[in-house]
């Protein structure tokens, strides 16, 4: 935290204005994230946090990070921000227009990816929406996009979905291609006839989140790869320069 050299400054004031700052701006805040910015200790985080809470400037939600309360609302200097899927609309649409392929926005839960947007193609052989849908992360592009932001710990705690050791030790070999390349691939791994690209968007009000391009397994020779992923890394890049994501705390709570 920059440090303030007026001599009439109150630190504690100037503290607790502080978080209001960050709490209008953000729309949530753990006490870490608090603690780190403010430059002080958790503990203390946590008072200055729960004294705004019982003046109704904040509210104590899941996974104890806190939101604007009722009195912040109050001044209008704050509003809801805006849902996961409103703010990446535009991006989708625009991969959309970009690839003229099937594209998705999914969000990981725990082993799993759900869809819960998409645009669909419009060739007559095309891959449909799966909006709604829930399948394994480490069997999606996406998910394995998702799964390649955790430590090696972290995705060995959603072992179970995985199978045996022998499947687990080919997951890491191919999450570490996930790395090096930064997008993951599915080939019919999630669907017969289906070959899907995806990237990871990182976790945005602590959903995380991926972007994916899907089409039929038959035109995936004839697909000019490098192009189609440098136009999907490029919009998950221009969405996380937009929204700035921020990893939670506790990685592996995703909602």
């Amino acid at each position: 935290m920059e440090q303030n050299s007026d001599p009439y400054r109150i630190e504690a004031v100037d503290r607790a204005l502080t978080l209001l700052s960050l709490l209008a701006e953000r729309g949530q805040l753990s006490v870490t994230e608090a603690g780190r910015e403010l430059g002080i200790a958790p503990s203390s985080a946590h008072r200055l946090l729960s004294t705004l809470s019982h003046r109704g400037f904040a509210v104590r939600g899941e996974r104890r990070r806190y939101r604007p309360g009722p009195a912040l609302r109050g001044l209008s200097v704050v509003e809801d921000p805006p849902p996961l899927t409103d703010r990446v609309r535009p991006y989708l649409e625009r991969l959309f227009d970009e690839v003229g392929e099937t594209v998705h926005l999914m969000v990981r839960v725990g082993p799993e990816v759900r869809f819960v947007d998409g645009v669909e193609g419009r060739q007559p052989l095309r891959v449909g929406l799966r909006t709604g849908a829930r399948m394994p992360a480490h069997r999606t592009s996406g998910g394995k996009a998702m799964l390649a932001d955790l430590t090696a710990a972290e995705v060995e705690a959603l072992r179970e979905p995985h199978g045996p050791a022998a499947g687990r030790a080919a997951l890491t070999g191919e999450l570490d291609a996930v790395r090096r390349r930064n997008y993951g691939l599915n080939h019919d791994e999630s669907e017969a006839g289906v070959t899907a690209l995806g990237a990871s968007l990182g976790w945005i009000d602590g959903r995380h989140a991926a972007l994916t391009v899907a089409l039929p397994s038959v035109r995936f020779a004839a697909l000019d790869v490098d192009a189609v992923t440098e136009r999907l890394l490029r919009v998950c890049a221009d969405v996380r320069l937009r929204w700035t994501p921020r990893r939670p705390p506790s990685p592996q709570q995703t909602q």
